[in-house]
């Protein structure tokens, strides 16, 4: 595993810029590979063993995900629409779980560990880096109970909307009066539907 200051950089240039985000996402990552005992899956086949929940579509989920190689098309990322800047390691082959959890006492305590830097975002930046741990991140060892369908690997489960017909995988189908839909026709879906375009 490359040092702290190595993927800090990396995440900064895949995220586009440096922030106080990149540098938890960093912590967060490297403390979660280290509870569930992988030291490098991003650069082995041990990525194979990870599965990581991110709470927030944030600066930090991509720093997770630069640092520990999991990734949405990969099914190794899976994301909870939770608003809480926390992440969930999980080691597919031990079953060992833990929810790290960013602290917001973390941002009044700043001041603490970089009281030479005034603009704040940039305190918050340097602080971070330096901060320990337990005044980072509040941490769980929880269990985590993943469905056969979310799994890495190929699809094992196809069905078709019965109303328009369109393949839906891995479990994803919304079943509404005994009849198998799609969250478009389920009425469900996150876009309305204005006309279809023919190429």
């Amino acid at each position: 595993m490359n040092d702290f200051q190595t993927l800090l950089a990396g995440s900064a240039r895949e995220h586009g810029h440096l922030c106080p985000g990149q540098v938890i996402g960093v912590r967060m990552a490297l403390l979660g590979l280290e509870l569930v005992g992988l030291e490098n899956p991003k650069e082995t086949r041990e990525i194979k063993k990870l599965i990581v929940y991110v709470e927030i579509d944030r600066c930090a989920t991509d720093a997770i995900s630069y640092v520990t190689g999991v990734k949405l098309g990969r099914r190794s990322l899976k994301f909870k629409d939770y608003g809480i800047m926390a992440a969930t390691f999980v080691n597919l082959s031990t079953q060992k779980a833990f929810r790290i959890v960013s602290t917001e006492s973390a941002r009044t305590k700043a001041a603490a560990f970089a009281p030479h830097v005034e603009d704040l975002h940039a305190r918050q930046l340097e602080a971070y880096k330096i901060m320990p741990l337990s005044e980072l991140f509040e941490v769980q060892e929880v269990s985590v109970n993943i469905p056969a369908a979310d799994m890495p690997g190929p699809s094992a489960f196809k069905t078709a909307c019965e109303s328009c017909g369109i393949v839906l995988r891995d479990q994803k189908e919304v079943r509404n009066q005994g009849r198998i839909l799609c969250h478009a026709c389920a009425g469900v879906a996150y876009y309305t539907e204005k006309k279809k375009l023919f190429l």
